[in-house]
């Protein structure tokens, strides 16, 4: 990242409360990550996701990168993240699991972040994966029906 001293920083914002199970399998796997926001939209309904996003979006200066994590391509909180956060340091990826998120918050800060993500899209297609069917092949090669 060479942003003079920007800070890369990332958003979880899910329907519900998926967004506190991400950070806490994060905890488990990666341990505590820096500079993380979660938005858990439809949780209180005192809680405006417009008035979140707003909030987020003013702790991220002008050499910073947003990168934010969305649960649904076309779903409300993807919408509202998209109406609020189209500048140049901000980057939205939608449909993530937890494999994608990982690989991005663990790259180099130094790398490009375009970089890093198109990487990280691949690794975590690769992730997904119908593991009766893999099982099924490898015993048809080995042999043990």
């Amino acid at each position: 990242m060479d942003k003079s001293n920007g800070t890369r920083k990332f958003l979880i914002a899910t329907h519900g409360t998926l967004a506190a199970g991400i950070k806490s399998s994060l905890n488990i796997i990666i341990g505590a990550v820096e500079h993380l926001f979660l938005i858990q939209a439809y949780v209180d309904e005192n809680t405006s996701v417009e008035t979140e996003i707003k909030q987020i979006l003013e702790q991220i200066d002008a050499q910073d990168e947003l990168v934010v994590f969305t649960d649904i391509l076309g779903g409300s909180i993807t919408n509202q993240i998209v109406q609020h956060s189209l500048k140049s340091n901000v980057y939205i990826i939608s449909g993530f699991n937890l494999p994608l998120i990982i690989d991005i918050m663990l790259a180099d800060n130094a790398s490009p972040i375009e970089e890093v993500i198109s990487s990280a899209l691949e690794n975590a297609k690769e992730q997904m994966v119908y593991v009766n069917k893999l099982l099924t092949e490898q015993n048809k090669e080995t042999g043990n029906d």
